[in-house]
């Protein structure tokens, strides 16, 4: 076995002779780091493919400047879900333009569009001989409203226009009507969509769950979202437009977005109204502070910024610079839609913009409120965002997963009786927000309790996943509610469903069949996925606090983590491997089911036993690439696989088109990727990123906190990460040596070791 760096002696003599980098130092080096990774535009964008996304983590816009001097952008909101036709659909909430008199651009002007990540903010500045114009474009980061502060010199008109692509005579998607357009009150601009059908109680009754229906909130109807502008000195020009009466230096343009489930529309207008009064009632300066403020303590909880090192000098400072800046943007676009009443969603996010490009390179229009795979989660493009929080201490944004799976149990609960007869809850790969399959998947008029989609038929290893993750979390908050309201009650149903389900041809013995493995394998027996994933959810699963669980729960668990099959395995000329499953056949996907023992499960790695296997596997997988939602560099770097981890994340980050495209020009936007597996900007590809960079400074197992395991000499780094026990690992690499080592709380350093032992 290669070291990477350092040994057991050498990560000894190093934690002695670390000492903290001084406050001010590190503050001021973050500070570089981060100016560095803002996005800096000098001229307009052709059209939307040209946006910069901004989010506040409920609201998230898209915006861009035209070659004509327009202001455009979307609205999004993370609830803001149609009534479905036949699936729901998360719609944008409009389109706006603003127009000045004196253009934003236009011939000989010099124009600056930069996201500026220290305050949240995008800032435009366009000057044309005396003419200096310039807005600051902000979402505030602590209450729902997007402001446009706009400044001119000299004096400029100004109006602000809704533009609405949902009319009468075109195609509607995901069952959304015409937006509701209120008239003209002289000084606002008032819209919204209001879910008049709802899908819920036909989907319910499609898949066998009828005679439940009415046990169940349907989430859909009457659900209404839109908003209201506002300003002050803006008059209304029409239903749709505000406009200045007079030249004015100083422009204020407020958007106050809402999504509420009300009897009437005309209760979601009094909410909308009580929200705004609210709202404007904070001054506007100390909104703005404490906006920044809580963007700074962001950036402050944690970081990676890569530099080449003394070795290699400049040869490879791009690549250096393109995998930080991949890193801080990804997590820009992350916490832009995390925090809001569900999930991010894996294909787009809150970003999405018009059209597809297809696999012929062809450009289709679809309209603003398309997205590719629709509406629905796919948990396996779901929990890569997820993944990569644990290690940033995100943990706020974890919570609307957490919300969703959590009020999904009853449900899910009831769906298992009706269909099988037995306990326990399976979730679903693809589900809409309260648990159940999109139709496509379940089919119409399906008369089996198995989807016809093949691909999802008997695929339900996310909930062993989803258990992995949530006992990271346990461990990194030691959050006792979440682990008695959330994690034991989803675990423990996952597990009763598996122990439940499957026949055991002889005493104690289960035989996980029919069954598949991933999406890959459509036709397996005892796959290694669901085997390991038990495995290790069940022996974590005993090894927690008593308390948090009844005597009956860990009696369960003992003696079904007794029963489990062993791993499926191959051995030729004594080298072992692992298998997809006992058997398998029926290849559809691109997945290496067998490496989900390395990562999510983390059953092999390093610091464990029969990593040699882990190896071999590693070498006969069938599937080696890159790119969407693949996991080989996250696999790479678990295994200390330096050289391919690195050549795997410089991929991600530097190539947004990886899969199944022809190659085309660059988004504008450095972290929009694909298009791919999934819509663009894919959250797969740029959250992959980060968890497999994250891998390669920090692995943690246990009490264990593992520095620099797959890290490259060519690359220096400063990172902030978060470890399991609410500690913090700071510090730098330098040409392959951990320094300025900070671990908090300082009890915890004795746990830290360094590089490959």
């Amino acid at each position: 076995m290669k070291i990477r760096f350092g040994s057991t002696l050498l990560g000894l003599l190093l934690v002695l002779v670390s000492t903290d980098m001084a406050p001010a130092e590190s503050e001021a080096k973050k500070k570089d780091a981060l100016d560095r990774c803002n996005v800096v535009w000098t001229s307009p964008s052709k059209d939307y493919n040209g946006t910069m996304p901004i989010g506040n983590g409920d609201i998230g816009a898209n915006v861009w400047v035209e070659p004509t001097g327009d202001l455009i952008f979307y609205l999004s909101k993370t609830d803001a879900w149609s009534g479905g036709g036949p699936d729901p659909e998360l719609l944008k909430l409009g389109r706006f333009r603003v127009r000045l008199d004196k253009p934003l651009f236009q011939e000989g002007a010099t124009f600056r569009q930069e996201l500026d990540l220290k305050t949240g903010s995008i800032t435009i500045h366009a000057t044309t001989g005396e003419n200096k114009r310039s807005i600051r474009f902000w979402i505030d980061a602590n209450r729902p409203v997007v402001h446009l502060d706009i400044q001119s010199s000299p004096p400029c008109t100004a109006e602000i226009a809704l533009e609405s692509w949902r009319a009468e005579g075109k195609y509607l998607r995901g069952g959304s009507q015409k937006d509701i357009i209120l008239p003209a009150d002289g000084q606002t601009v008032r819209w919204y969509q209001r879910n008049v059908h709802s899908i819920f109680k036909d989907n319910m009754k499609n898949q066998h769950m009828g005679d439940v229906v009415d046990q169940f909130p349907d989430p859909l109807i009457h659900r209404t979202f839109g908003g209201v502008i506002s300003g002050k000195g803006l008059k209304s020009k029409d239903d749709k437009t505000l406009a200045t009466t007079v030249p004015v230096e100083n422009i204020e343009i407020q958007i106050h977005p809402l999504t509420a489930q009300t009897k009437t529309a005309d209760e979601w207008l009094l909410q909308l109204e009580e929200q705004r009064k609210t709202v404007d009632a904070a001054p506007k300066s100390e909104a703005w502070e404490a906006h920044v403020k809580w963007w700074q303590s962001f950036w402050q909880r944690s970081w990676i910024d890569v530099t080449p090192s003394a070795e290699t000098g400049q040869n490879n400072s791009n690549e250096a610079f393109e995998v930080s800046q991949a890193y801080t943007l990804q997590r820009w676009i992350q916490a832009g839609a995390a925090r809001g009443a569900y999930p991010i969603k894996f294909n787009g996010s809150l970003f999405t913009v018009d059209g597809f490009m297809d696999k012929k390179g062809v450009m289709q229009e679809f309209g603003p409120d398309w997205r590719r795979w629709g509406g629905c989660y796919w948990f396996q493009n779901l929990r890569e965002p997820y993944w990569a929080m644990l290690y940033s201490g995100d943990y706020d944004q974890m919570e609307p997963l957490w919300k969703m799976y959590r009020e999904s149990v009853p449900l899910l609960k009831e769906r298992t009786k009706t269909y099988f007869k037995h306990d326990g809850i399976y979730c679903s790969e693809t589900m809409h927000p309260w648990g159940l399959n999109k139709l496509g998947d379940f089919g119409n008029n399906n008369p089996d309790f198995y989807p016809q989609n093949g691909f999802v038929r008997r695929y339900w290893d996310s909930g062993n996943e989803l258990s992995q993750m949530m006992l990271d979390f346990y461990e990194h908050t030691g959050n006792e509610e979440f682990a008695k309201n959330t994690m034991i009650p989803i675990a423990d149903g996952v597990v009763t469903f598996y122990e439940q389900h499957y026949p055991k041809p002889e005493p104690g013995k289960p035989r996980f069949a029919p069954a598949m493995s991933l999406e890959t394998w459509h036709t397996a027996e005892d796959p290694a996925p669901v085997i390991v994933g038990l495995r290790t959810v069940l022996t974590r699963l005993l090894e927690l606090p008593e308390s948090l669980s009844t005597p009956e729960q860990r009696a369960k668990w003992t003696r079904f983590l007794a029963e489990l099959p062993e791993t499926p395995m191959a051995e030729e000329n004594g080298k072992k491997w692992i298998l997809p499953a006992r058997t398998f056949s029926k290849k559809r996907n691109l997945e290496n089911p067998e490496l989900y023992a390395v990562f999510p499960y983390r059953a092999y790695g390093l610091g464990k036993p029969d990593l040699e296997t882990a190896l071999e596997t590693w070498n006969r997988r069938v599937i080696k690439a890159t790119g969407g939602w693949r996991q080989d560099s996250i696999q790479a770097a678990l295994l200390g696989l330096t050289e391919e981890a690195k050549g795997y994340v410089v991929k991600n980050a530097t190539e947004p088109t990886l899969i199944g495209q022809k190659p085309r020009k660059p988004p504008r936007f450095p972290a929009f990727w694909g298009p791919n597996f999934d819509g663009t900007p894919d959250q797969c590809q740029g959250s992959v990123t980060l968890i497999a960079l994250q891998r390669m400074l920090m692995q943690c197992d246990g009490d264990t906190i593992r520095l620099a395991p797959a890290w490259p000499k060519d690359w220096n780094a400063s990172f902030k990460l978060h470890a399991p026990k609410n500690t913090t690992v700071e510090g730098r690499v330098e040409n392959g040596k951990v320094t300025d080592l900070k671990v908090t709380p300082e009890s915890r350093r004795k746990d830290v070791v360094f590089g490959v032992e």
